[in-house]
């Protein structure tokens, strides 16, 4: 009877230490198998910042892929299981993915749920053309409020993992010399285009930030959100003002229909003046996983390049 007691009492203190070492490691590690933080983020551009500053320390789960649309997406059964397993999320916030923001409430009571745009002074942030009441969400699109973006990743990656802290720092800084790289060359890129002809026309409004920053007039015939509709009235506006500033380009979106830009085209051809599509930019969601487009700076370089050989 002794014996089975102290073989008891040892299995215990056995099962203790295991349980208490398992505890150390969740609390500093996550929870997956392999010891990295399970983070879910929305868009891909979020996503890409986590995989930057996160590293070796990070799983990253993205919800959605390329040519997805963020302001219409709908959470699926699955969707609410990568959240509801992650140890972090990430967002955009700014009602970008507005059918989610209940999803995210409800989140936030039970693990960090952080939206990466909370930094961006809200000075730095304005109404959008088509004179909505809703904060344009289109940050990425200055460079610079994505750097705000990638310090916020590092903060709260930082502050969650603390044994990791100095990887996470040292990850961000890299990251951000790189996106200043780009910041700088979006500025000289676009200044080669000349004055007259400085006018991107797309299918929605998500570059109110990007001609802010860097001087070129932007016009969608869509609002900030792809849910909102498009009259006549709308595409024959669009179409005068092209004909009469000769306008030559105007470009589609990966992730919105063409049908409304293609109208445009086919008004102005009735008025005489030829358009052409100057190429397919890359708007709410970046290009294929494992191309260049595929990243955020290779995104916003592929842009810039597409704007620049069609309006130059």
């Amino acid at each position: 009877m002794n014996q089975m007691l102290k073989k008891w009492l040892v299995m215990g203190l056995v099962l203790l230490f295991s349980l208490g070492g398992c505890s150390a490691s969740d609390v500093s590690n996550g929870g997956t198998e392999s010891g990295k933080i399970r983070v879910t983020t929305t868009i891909g551009m979020i996503n890409d910042i986590v995989k930057n500053v996160g590293g070796e320390h990070v799983e990253t789960i993205g919800l959605m892929k390329s040519g997805v649309d963020p302001h219409l997406y709908k959470a699926s059964q699955g969707d609410i299981k990568k959240l509801d397993t992650a140890d972090m999320i990430f967002y955009n916030g700014l009602h970008l993915e507005g059918k989610m923001v209940d999803i995210f409430e409800k989140m936030a009571k039970k693990k960090p749920t952080i939206a990466v745009t909370k930094n961006i002074p809200k000075s730095k942030l304005h109404a959008p053309l088509d004179g909505s009441q809703d904060v344009d969400p289109h940050v990425w699109f200055n460079v610079k409020h994505w750097i705000s973006a990638t310090e916020t990743v590092a903060e709260e990656l930082s502050a969650f993992d603390k044994q990791h802290a100095s990887d996470y720092k040292q990850n961000a800084e890299r990251y951000i010399e790189k996106l200043r790289q780009l910041d700088d060359y979006v500025t000289k890129q676009i200044a080669t285009i000349p004055k007259q002809t400085r006018v991107l026309v797309t299918a929605h409004d998500a570059f109110g930030y990007f001609g802010e920053e860097y001087g070129i007039k932007v016009m969608g015939l869509q609002g900030i959100s792809t849910a909102s509709e498009y009259g006549s009235k709308d595409v024959s506006e669009l179409r005068d003002y092209l004909v009469k500033n000769k306008i030559k380009a105007v470009f589609v979106e990966s992730s919105v229909p063409k049908k409304a830009i293609e109208a445009v085209i086919e008004g102005a051809k009735e008025k005489g003046h030829a358009i052409k599509i100057g190429g397919e930019l890359f708007s709410d969601a970046m290009g294929a996983e494992g191309t260049e487009e595929g990243t955020y700076i290779g995104m916003v370089k592929h842009n810039v390049d597409t704007i620049v050989s069609a309006l130059k």
